[in-house]
């Protein structure tokens, strides 16, 4: 009989979590378009990033669970970056990291339970590949022999914004891991500058390298109603193109709770490698600070930013020309319909604005006035009284649903490409410069036909000229 060294799959499965919303990093992050799918730190979003250091020899094709809102930008995302194979599990709802995590373990346990995952989230920064490396072969190798493992950030100072880790005693036979003696939640300042000093904590990254096999036997004891319900909305998944759904009666049921809190502090299983991998959650713009190129002032922009006679700023523009003239340790964010101005020191308190914005039902908390679809993209230009002007971008070989409008009637003028249109039993050829009128109520859809981006100037009138006012009678993308 063979040894199962000789038959064990060695490659790492990558789970990667895209549920979150990064209310802090506003006005660039909001619940539409949160910071995974930005370029916060380099050319690439950090979806890409994370997945980019996930992939080769030693990798699996990625799992990625995230919610339906955000399917298709993740799908997109994940091409761009050539990742092939990915598995695009779909939430119902939001329940926290545990019932997320739960649902990727089982779908990697269908083919070999044994099989190590390294499960992070896709909005963090590692500036050191070669230490992750050396750190991950660590700990898959303490998770092959049945642990837990997460990975400990040596401080690089009295980080308020990070949970806490004791470093236990080395576990035997495994050089490099060690047992974790207790969690500690997010600490005051006074209270961070003595772990520091203290010198045997660490920063909880979040990330963590398990088996299949031994994170369903902890959940199952820890976390019981965690593993019923989420059995059961796997049970009820349903393929949807190149997504997989999760059960929504199931998935619903499930508790609302991380996994630190799930099993991580309860399992007697929990272990720690200790490293220094230029790790930052970007959970705040002084973060992204602190990991981006600075000049010798220690001022980083991004953008179209200029910045004069000031030391310590972070100052990014998605649109306009934002100057910084004569301040210090100052962050402004600028996008086209909003602007932050805040002091460095109070970036993790952005979330409060956004609360205030929320209360006041303001559209400028939840999203942007680029919407993203699976077509391609709108925009909004004017809006006034009974009107609307929209920038519409459709990519090459999409189409749009068939439907039509109780309240409001269209004009499409093409300024790039060519567009095919369905109105009621006519179809047009619209090439550029030329357009076509949708009255009120007419059945209608458009496609792009050819091999470049359709670009058109979309003039809505009407009495109400919500999103909501859309009846679907037939979608490529399944949406209903």
């Amino acid at each position: 009989m063979a040894d199962d060294t000789e038959t064990r799959d060695e490659t790492i499965v990558p789970v990667i979590l895209s549920g979150g919303t990064g209310t802090r990093l506003w006005p660039v992050s909001r619940r539409a378009y949160p910071k995974q799918f930005w370029p916060l730190i380099s050319a690439r979003t950090m979806l890409q990033e994370t997945a980019g250091r996930a992939s080769g020899g030693d990798f699996a094709p990625p799992v990625v669970v995230a919610n339906e809102e955000h399917r298709f930008i993740v799908a997109e995302q994940l091409r761009e970056s050539g990742v092939i194979g990915a598995r695009i599990m779909l939430e119902p709802v939001g329940r926290n990291s545990a019932p997320a995590i739960t649902a990727a373990a089982l779908l990697v346990a269908e083919s070999d339970p044994d099989q190590v995952m390294w499960i992070m989230a896709a909005d963090a920064a590692i500036a050191d590949p070669v230490a992750l490396q050396a750190s991950l072969a660590v700990a898959a190798a303490t998770a092959r022999a049945g642990f837990i493992v997460t990975f400990g950030m040596t401080p690089t100072g009295p980080e308020t914004g990070y949970g806490y880790i004791e470093q236990g005693d080395p576990l035997p036979g495994h050089d490099g891991a060690f047992r974790i003696a207790r969690f500690i939640e997010k600490p005051d300042a006074a209270s961070a500058a003595r772990l520091i000093a203290e010198g045997r904590y660490l920063w909880n990254s979040g990330m963590f390298v398990v088996t299949a096999r031994t994170l369903l036997a902890e959940i199952e004891r820890h976390a019981p109603a965690v593993a019923r319900a989420v059995r059961l909305a796997f049970d009820e998944r349903r393929p949807d193109l190149d997504f997989i759904r999760l059960g929504a009666a199931g998935f619903g049921g499930a508790p609302d709770i991380s996994i630190d809190y799930a099993i991580a502090e309860k399992t007697d299983r929990a272990a720690v490698v200790p490293a220094a991998l230029g790790w930052s959650d970007v959970g705040s713009w002084a973060a992204i600070w602190e990991v981006a190129v600075k000049d010798a002032a220690g001022n980083a922009t991004m953008g179209d930013a200029v910045v004069e006679d000031s030391r310590g700023c972070y100052v990014r523009s998605e649109g306009a020309v934002t100057a910084v003239l004569g301040l210090d340790d100052v962050v402004v964010v600028t996008t086209t319909d909003a602007v932050l101005v805040t002091h460095r020191g109070q970036t993790q308190n952005v979330k409060r604005v956004v609360d205030r914005l929320k209360r006041d039902k303001r559209p400028e908390a939840e999203a942007h006035r680029r919407v993203y679809r699976p077509w391609g993209f709108y925009e909004s230009l004017i809006q006034g009284d009974r009107f609307q002007v929209k920038r519409i971008v459709v990519l090459p070989g999409a189409k749009l649903s068939l439907q039509k409008h109780f309240h409001r009637a269209e004009h499409w003028v093409v300024v790039a490409g060519s567009a095919v249109v369905t109105r009621d039993a006519e179809t047009h050829l619209v090439r550029e410069n030329e357009s076509l009128y949708l009255p009120l109520g007419c059945i209608h859809r458009m496609e792009n036909p050819g091999k470049i981006p359709l670009t058109l100037i979309e003039v809505q009138s009407g009495a109400y000229l919500g999103e909501d006012d859309i009846v679907r009678y037939e979608d490529t993308y399944g949406r209903s």
